[in-house]
């Protein structure tokens, strides 16, 4: 049996420096071309939280996929949308440090899920998948959300705010996928590009 090729070449359609870094993380030799998707990120009507991060990474890779230079028409293309959501309604990202503080507020004691959204296309082939973990955060006073929110790092993170980074210290427990929460579930993507048929290591 033959070994599927090693994934040397990727389009992101994507800015986030993290899912780049999970990236480079999950194939450090990767050779990645970066090409954001400019598009509407509205929510539709009264869209839940599973079918919004689908919608959104299935037009992300559309807008990129149908535009390639030909240079990397062979190559696939990765786009995804990772949104925090607590009572099946999507958060979105915070517009002030106010409202920072509002939807953290929210968030302290309970349960929430991050849910990403990816698709993945090469050529005619379209694959797609949403991914979910659950968040706990402990109980958190106001004055330390407070505090959370005047280091910067929620600006501009969905849910307002940041695992890999200084909000770890808001998390109690996550049921499933970390890298999820960062911004790219890489076992799911893994088996994704599997079925493109390429192995990442």
């Amino acid at each position: 049996m033959q070994t599927p090729p090693l994934l040397q070449h990727l389009v992101l359609a994507s800015a986030s420096p993290r899912r780049k870094e999970l990236l480079y993380q999950l194939q450090p030799g990767l050779q990645l071309t970066i090409q954001p998707a400019a598009i509407d990120e509205s929510l539709v009507g009264q869209e839940a939280g599973e079918d919004l991060v689908r919608r959104l990474a299935i037009a992300k890779a559309h807008r990129i996929a149908s535009s390639l230079d030909s240079s990397l028409a062979g190559y696939p293309v990765l786009a995804a949308d990772t949104e925090v959501v607590l009572d099946g309604r999507p958060l979105g990202k915070p517009g002030s440090r106010e409202a920072a503080v509002e939807l953290l507020s929210r968030l302290s004691g309970r349960f929430h899920e991050v849910k990403t959204g990816m698709a993945l296309v090469k050529g005619s082939t379209w694959l797609d998948a949403v991914v979910t973990t659950r968040v706990f955060f402990r109980e958190l006073s106001r004055d330390e959300i407070q505090a959370y929110v005047a280091t910067g790092e929620p600006d501009d993170k969905a849910g307002g705010y940041g695992i890999q980074g200084r909000g770890a210290a808001l998390v109690e427990k996550i049921e499933g996928s970390y890298s999820n929460v960062v911004g790219l579930p890489l076992e799911t993507l893994t088996q994704l590009l599997a079925q493109l048929g390429y192995r990442v290591f």
